[in-house]
């Protein structure tokens, strides 16, 4: 499922009418969305995919923030929910190693765990993977600059079918070069404000 519809794209596309490109639009937007989701540091989800709408994760983060041991730093954001949270240096995740949602507070933009000291009966570990999260991450519609940055590059990439590979072109004695078929600075910097501190460390 893709965050961003055809129709969506189709507006910064105002040469392609009908639904002959549909298919070939949808199947670009797909890429693309991967593309970004991993730009942004998403990993594959529990389903097996890389995508930007809400989807079930599994995540694993060696130790608490530097700053503050009873913060633990999500590697993804922003998070919609917490399934579950283990602290278990032995990576059973049994039980009595679990932390309740009683025991701590989310901050689902900076995508951070904070314990509540006086509540919480199991701190945060550190080892490998000794803490264990399953959440719910991803975007939606509100989300309108990252929409805009999908729709930009989908619409880049689909221009660019027609020469893919070329460096340039001749048309009646004028030569036109084409620029590198790479994600363009405009997207860029839209993405950097939502990529996870996994990438930007």
């Amino acid at each position: 499922m893709s965050l961003v519809s055809v129709a969506n794209v189709k507006e910064y596309l105002p040469e392609v009418q009908g639904t002959a490109a549909d298919t070939d639009l949808s199947n670009l937007l797909e890429r693309v969305e991967a593309i970004i989701a991993r730009f942004l540091g998403f990993p594959v989800n529990d389903s097996g995919s890389l995508a930007l709408v809400a989807s079930t994760y599994t995540l694993y983060v060696d130790s608490p923030a530097l700053f503050d041991r009873a913060v633990l730093q999500i590697p993804i954001k922003p998070i919609i929910s917490i399934t579950s949270v283990y602290s278990d240096l032995d990576r059973e995740y049994t039980a009595d190693t679990e932390i309740h949602s009683n025991e701590y507070t989310l901050d689902k933009e900076k995508a951070q765990i904070i314990l509540k000291n006086n509540v919480a009966t199991v701190g945060f570990n550190e080892g490998y993977r000794a803490n264990r999260i399953i959440c719910s991450a991803g975007f939606d519609s509100d989300y309108t600059d990252l929409i805009h940055a999908i729709c930009v590059y989908t619409s880049h990439l689909y221009r660019a079918k027609a020469n893919q590979g070329k460096k340039s072109t001749s048309i009646r004695n004028a030569n036109t070069t084409f620029l590198a078929n790479t994600m363009p600075e405009e997207v860029k910097q839209i993405l950097y404000s939502f990529r996870s501190s996994s990438m930007v460390l």
